[in-house]
């Protein structure tokens, strides 16, 4: 009986970080509610806040779950690089699968405009970046780039750019990685 109860648990808590990570692109991050995600998860208000100590927390959950998701496929993406202009035009072909304004990409925008209020989020969502700045810094290292730490900071953060432009005007990769490229290869000639 208890494997039961506590497999129809976890799955209420799945139901429910789901429905937020489906809300929040949907409505905006402050209009998301207690109420909304358990009509959305098909579960009693009560329920998110026996899973969670706040709504704010499994918003949190399931954004920085999201995000960590999207970055961990860009972090494959970076092993695969052979070298460090392969790096770049696969980063910035992985963007290209985001419009701007598609569920992820909405998502991530809303998740950074509420992490600048809430000091928590600030620090899981920097967790995240930071895993995927060494990932890349590690890569470039390897490649031989120079200062490899502050070229995967930058090159994380043009991304990021990249991403939240798209919604307004998009740049495509054909654009970006050339002059990324540029940047990291003359790094290499010294």
């Amino acid at each position: 009986m208890a494997g039961t109860a506590a497999s129809r648990g976890r799955e209420v808590r799945r139901r429910l970080v789901q429905a937020a990570r489906d809300l929040v692109p949907e409505r905006g991050w402050t209009a998301v509610s207690t109420r909304t995600v358990a009509e959305r998860a098909g579960v009693a208000p009560g329920l998110v806040h026996y899973h969670f100590s706040s709504l704010q927390a499994l918003l949190a959950e399931a954004a920085v779950g999201a995000l960590r998701d999207m970055v961990g496929g860009a972090g494959m993406l970076v092993q695969r690089a052979g070298t460090p202009g392969e790096l770049v035009d696969l980063l910035t072909a992985e963007v290209e699968r985001y419009t701007g304004t598609d569920p992820a990409s909405l998502l991530a925008v809303e998740t950074y405009l509420a992490a600048t209020r809430d000091p928590d989020l600030r620090r899981q969502l920097t967790a995240v970046l930071d895993e995927f700045r060494a990932r890349l810094a590690d890569r470039l290292r390897e490649h031989g780039v120079p200062d490899p730490d502050a070229t995967a900071a930058v090159l994380a953060a043009v991304i990021d750019g990249v991403l939240l432009h798209r919604a307004l005007t998009p740049l495509p990769a054909g654009t970006v990685a050339p002059v990324l490229r540029r940047i990291v290869e003359r790094g290499q000639q010294g």
